[in-house]
């Protein structure tokens, strides 16, 4: 009796102690050894309905909450796609629904405080998920006070140089993940084939190989995935589709195109993100063909996931969701569009309240099924744990200043800013400037001296850490006596004193430089003329600019008109009269001092529009990449084609293409062939070209391009060096879908071009066989 009492207690004693080590062991979703899919289940079957819904809501910063209550009102307020707030709904009561574990996301975060304060608060919810914080570091994480500023993303593609931009999204990465940001709402894949729209700067031109290499660069720089399991943080291409060729230009505007050019066109870069590995895609705004892109199946679904295989998260873009009931008219409610998107294949809502109980309400229904909103909860909760936040959701402050703004990516922003200004012109070689050659010069243009070298998607910076225009010519040439004058920052609000005041001062000097464009100011927003939401009816400069160009070259005066800008501009005067044109898009950080170098010629130009310029409004679409009936006939009141080609830009060294050869003549459709020319510096000017090469083919049953860009490659070369530049011309170049949209290859003949710009003039032609 005695030994079977002990023996009973004995094991009571293990029993209890086997619990109480059980309620000591942590579960599996929090166990960073686990594989991540065993991870996500495991947290996932812990989760109540309204916790699962609740990853799917993001909300804008408590800050960005506060700041948009002190700045608009609320009428201003509601029709703003800048600044977000909640009527009724106190910063109070969000940080209490972060601490219930109500929401999942943020967006808008600039200050590391507020990332790790946010992140505190979710710690105290029950199962402690981190939230996913977002923001738009489109060139940089710009939004942030002292983070290093890279040219907007049309100056990147300008550079033609991949890696680089690899690089300076590697260096974003740190100075996000510095800041507590985990996800940024890039790369902008969108085709920019139409000026007015006021986001072409945030884009990467018009041809959809250019537009897919960089966006691919970005998302491996961003994503930087050195490890299966894990991001350094998460890129979106946006925006799911074609909003950047509106039936007016207008920003969110109806998007009416044919399947075959949204095909041809527009998914290529997607194509080649989701391959890529993106992991986040953000719908547009618009309506394609009479649906509204946040309520389109067949682009979420058919298309993006099942045809392209993309597994990551889609997410709406800012208050769209909203809008299918109180834009398109599509939902007679809030609670319809709700499930009008996320039947579609919608993941989670930018931002606010009115989503989480509709969507569970149509689940209680039976409208949505539970599993559907799983499906989109293991993408957002993988997202999570490949970041690493359930390890460690903060961000070390202490950290934060050393890494913004460093040394290194200062000089990453000074090469990309470089490498994407475009030499438009250069009559009568007058540049390259020399030091002391022109005692004294005259500077003015309201974009002269002032941050709108930032661009869009950038807050105003510490003073010291940006380079204006006039900064960099003083700092350049310091033996030069520089007469600036001062017309102001706003484009429009130039005046008929000022430009009379600018030809007199400009005949007392020996040389004139006028800085004209637009103003991206995100923080002026009523007086911006570029950016998001600032698109235009008209592409000449604004407000009394040419007027002031002109005035400043009647004075006799030798006279430099640089370019500041985030979309083409329609300068046919300026390119037919003033000698030196440059095109300096948005350069960042740097760009006084980059425009600088190379005005005087420390540096050598070697950047190539990666959009054409057309020569009016009118002139749209004035892509090199045409069918053959485009110009079939003339403009009858102005030379047709555009003012500078896709691919143009000088040097101060001169390049001779020759000597192009095909490895055969004649291939089967399943070979390649190598292409081979010969590029020679014939200047005493080291410098960089970039070679295009071009295919068409000649003859097809549906109708293809004049030609269309295929390969590139940057290259250096020294004074008299020759290089022979090496192609391979792969069977998936010369695809083309045919009239079921199958990609298919013809018999015939296709013609390579190679060169210097996609200009005729400019090409070398060799023909070849497909048997």
């Amino acid at each position: 009796m005695f030994k079977s009492y002990h023996i009973l207690v004995l094991i009571l004693m293990i029993s209890i102690v086997g619990c109480h080590n059980q309620t000591k062991t942590e579960p599996l979703y929090l166990d960073a050894t686990a594989p991540v899919p065993e991870r996500v289940e495991d947290l996932l079957k812990r989760m109540t309905l309204e916790e699962k819904v609740a990853q799917m809501c993001q909300y804008v910063g408590l800050d960005h909450m506060r700041q948009a209550e002190k700045d608009l009102s609320k009428e201003d307020m509601e029709k703003s796609d800048a600044q977000g707030f909640y009527p009724n709904l106190h910063s109070s009561d969000v940080e209490r629904l972060v601490e219930q574990g109500m929401i999942g996301s943020f967006l808008h975060v600039v200050d590391v405080k507020e990332a790790n304060y946010l992140q505190s608060l979710a710690q105290k919810s029950r199962l402690k998920i981190p939230l996913l914080i977002g923001i738009d570091a489109i060139h940089g994480t710009a939004l942030v006070n002292g983070a290093t500023v890279y040219p907007t993303p049309i100056g990147l593609a300008s550079t033609w140089d991949t890696a680089l931009v690899k690089k300076m999204s590697v260096e974003t990465a740190k100075e996000m993940r510095a800041t507590g940001a985990t996800w940024t709402f890039t790369p902008n894949v969108d085709v920019a084939r139409e000026a007015r729209w006021g986001r072409v700067g945030e884009t990467f031109g018009e041809d959809p190989f250019l537009v897919a290499e960089m966006g691919v660069a970005m998302i491996e720089g961003l994503q930087n995935t050195t490890h299966p399991d894990s991001f350094n943080v998460i890129a979106c291409a946006k925006h799911l589709i074609a909003g950047s060729e509106s039936v007016n230009g207008l920003n969110g505007a109806p998007t009416d195109l044919s399947e075959r050019t949204i095909r041809e066109v527009f998914l290529r870069p997607y194509k080649a993100a989701v391959d890529a590995g993106v992991f986040s895609v953000m719908t547009a705004h618009n309506e394609l063909n009479g649906i509204a892109c946040h309520a389109d199946e067949w682009m979420m679904t058919d298309v993006l996931r099942n045809e392209l295989g993309f597994e990551g998260f889609i997410v709406s873009d800012w208050m769209d969701i909203e809008r299918l009931a109180t834009r398109h008219f599509v939902a007679e409610n809030q609670t319809e569009a709700c499930y009008q998107t996320v039947k579609a294949g919608m993941d989670m809502h930018m931002h606010g309240p009115d989503f989480l109980e509709p969507i569970v309400e149509l689940v209680q229904q039976n409208r949505l099924t539970e599993e559907r909103i799983n499906e989109s909860l293991r993408r957002l909760l993988e997202a999570k744990f490949r970041l690493g936040l359930f390890e460690n959701p903060y961000a070390s402050e202490t950290q934060t200043d050393a890494v913004l703004f460093n040394e290194a990516h200062q000089q990453t922003a000074l090469e990309a800013a470089q490498k994407s200004i475009v030499l438009l012109k250069n009559e009568g070689r007058l540049l390259p400037l020399q030091k002391g050659q022109y005692k004294k010069v005259f500077v003015t243009g309201p974009n002269a001296h002032n941050e709108t070298v930032l661009g869009d998607w950038a807050y105003q910076q510490p003073e010291e850490n940006t380079i204006t225009i006039l900064e960099g010519l003083q700092q350049t040439d310091e033996s030069a006596r520089i007469d600036y004058l001062n017309v102001g920052n706003n484009p429009n609000d130039v005046t008929e004193k000022q430009v009379k005041e600018a030809r007199l001062r400009a005949q007392k000097a020996d040389l004139a430089i006028v800085v004209v464009g637009e103003n991206s100011f995100r923080w002026d927003w009523n007086n911006k003329t570029c950016g998001e939401n600032s698109a235009r009816s008209d592409i000449k400069l604004g407000g009394l600019q040419q007027q002031l160009v002109e005035a400043v070259y009647a004075s006799g005066t030798p006279t430099i008109v640089v370019l500041v800008n985030g979309r083409p501009l329609a300068t046919e005067w300026i390119a037919e009269n003033v000698p030196v044109v440059v095109e300096a898009w948005e350069p960042g950080s740097f760009g006084g001092k980059a425009l600088a170098q190379i005005l005087y010629g420390e540096v050598n130009p070697s950047a190539k529009l990666p959009i054409s310029i057309p020569r009016s409004v009118g002139h749209q679409l004035a892509i090199y990449n045409h069918k053959p009936s485009h110009y079939f006939h003339k403009y009858v009141d102005a030379q047709s084609g555009p003012l500078f080609p896709f691919g143009h830009g000088l040097s101060y060294s001169d390049f001779i293409y020759q000597n192009l050869r095909l490895s055969k003549e004649t291939i089967s459709a399943d070979e390649s062939l190598m292409l081979k020319v010969e590029v020679t510096n014939t200047s005493d000017v080291a410098g960089e070209e970039v070679v295009q090469v071009y295919l068409n083919d000649k003859y097809c049953p549906v109708t293809r391009p004049v030609k269309e860009l295929k390969a590139f490659r940057r290259i250096r070369l020294e004074a008299g060096e020759t290089a022979q530049v090496t192609f391979t011309i792969t069977p998936d170049m010369l695809q083309y879908l045919d009239k079921d949209f199958k990609p298919v290859i013809d018999e015939g003949e296709f013609t390579a071009m190679v060169g210097g710009s996609s200009a005729d003039n400019n090409l070398l032609t060799i023909p070849f066989f497909v048997k």
